[in-house]
């Protein structure tokens, strides 16, 4: 067993998650890999049963954080060092994980890609962008650190973190759980990384979903 894991939630990705997952079979074994299926409507899970995917099958849909506890819960009882939060559309890069592997053995507890670093990428549309900078803002004034790319969920977490995700209702794969873990001193470091462009299905974040997504997590980081 590798001592890395990629946690794929996966809710309805039938159009890429057989892309995605070969990729990392034949192009990337040396890391592990659990897709966790998160009630899906439009065929996933057969998909994943199909193709012998290493799956954690949740029974209804339970929402991003429970089903990435649940990978992390895996991850956890597995005894695996580091967990990567990885996408299961296709859009997050597995080129770029031995270099956040490389920095988490520094010494860092959760090291997040950023597409603003040099050799990275940041393309987003108007909203999304604006959004972007309003949580970077917020996340400085309340923690003092400089988080270039809060919204970016390619993220690395160590064994001290996955146990906290697996353990503790308290946590999410979401830039306000960045900023608490900020507070609490965590060491953290960034890696540039690019993103690719979905190529099938639709994203959750549709105009009025990203301005409640926004709002949501601002709200979290100046209140909690």
């Amino acid at each position: 067993m590798n001592n890395i894991i990629l946690i794929i939630p996966s809710y309805n990705e039938a159009e890429n998650i057989e892309r995605v997952v070969d990729e990392l079979i034949s192009g990337y074994p040396q890391f592990d890999y659990v897709v966790v299926t998160d009630g899906p409507t439009d065929g996933t899970d057969e998909i994943c049963r199909k193709r012998g995917y290493n799956t954690v099958f949740l029974p209804e849909n339970m929402g991003l954080t429970k089903c990435f506890r649940n990978g992390m819960k895996y991850a956890y009882e597995n005894g695996y060092e580091y967990a990567v939060q990885f996408d299961g559309d296709g859009q997050h890069r597995p080129e770029y994980i031995d270099s956040m592997k490389k920095k988490a053995e520094e010494g860092y507890d959760l090291v997040q890609g950023s597409r603003f670093l040099s050799n990275g990428s940041a393309r987003m549309s108007g909203m999304r962008s604006f959004g972007s900078v309003l949580i970077r803002t917020v996340v400085k004034l309340k923690t003092g650190v400089r988080v270039t790319d809060p919204t970016c969920g390619q993220r690395l977490y160590s064994r001290k973190l996955i146990d906290d995700f697996a353990n503790k209702d308290e946590f999410a794969p979401e830039p306000d759980t960045v900023a608490k873990l900020l507070k609490r001193g965590v060491r953290y470091a960034e890696v540039p990384v690019r993103v690719a462009e979905r190529e099938g299905g639709e994203s959750y974040l549709k105009p009025l979903n990203a301005v409640k997504y926004m709002w949501r997590i601002l709200s979290s980081i100046i209140f909690k």
